[in-house]
């Protein structure tokens, strides 16, 4: 894992360690990327409740109620389910704040208007849930890696 990653990660836990939060995470293209992430920072439990890896639409909606017709209307990549997710994992958990993520990681599964690289992000936290969509360039690894420098930033301006 990169060494860019690994500090963002241990940013992140003193942000959520100083504010008595706990995190968890709801993704989909990383694969539990962002999980990774930060169990590798000594420390870890006490401040990362969970993980979710909802790869599949059902999964999705079986383990962070995210409504199936909500997929069916904007697809499993979009910013509304990313929110979904992320507060999908708030409420499936003890956690007080959650990142998630869903996109297209390629090289295959561009759809139009959804291009390989397209990633879904939502941070929610007390109600409060934010979304983005970006569109990263390169292969499968990189896409996946700069979405989880992306969702570790987001986090921390989220919190901040």
């Amino acid at each position: 894992m990169e060494n860019d990653i690994l500090e963002l990660a241990a940013r992140v836990g003193k942000l959520l360690e100083t504010k008595s939060l706990l995190l968890a995470t709801a993704e989909s293209c990383t694969g539990g990327g962002v999980s990774q992430a930060i169990t590798e920072i000594p420390g870890s439990t006490g401040w990362f409740e969970c993980g979710f890896v909802t790869y599949s639409n059902a999964s999705k909606t079986e383990m962070l109620d995210v409504p199936a017709a909500l997929i069916a209307q904007f697809g499993s990549v979009s910013v509304e389910v990313a929110g979904a997710m992320a507060e999908g994992a708030v409420a499936n958990s003890n956690a007080d704040v959650a990142v998630s993520t869903t996109g297209i990681a390629g090289p295959t599964g561009a759809v139009p208007g959804k291009p390989v690289g397209t990633v879904c992000f939502g941070w929610s936290k007390g109600g409060t849930t934010y979304t983005e969509r970006l569109v990263f360039q390169g292969d499968r690894h990189a896409v996946r890696e700069q979405t989880v420098r992306h969702a570790l930033n987001g986090l921390l301006r989220f919190l901040e």
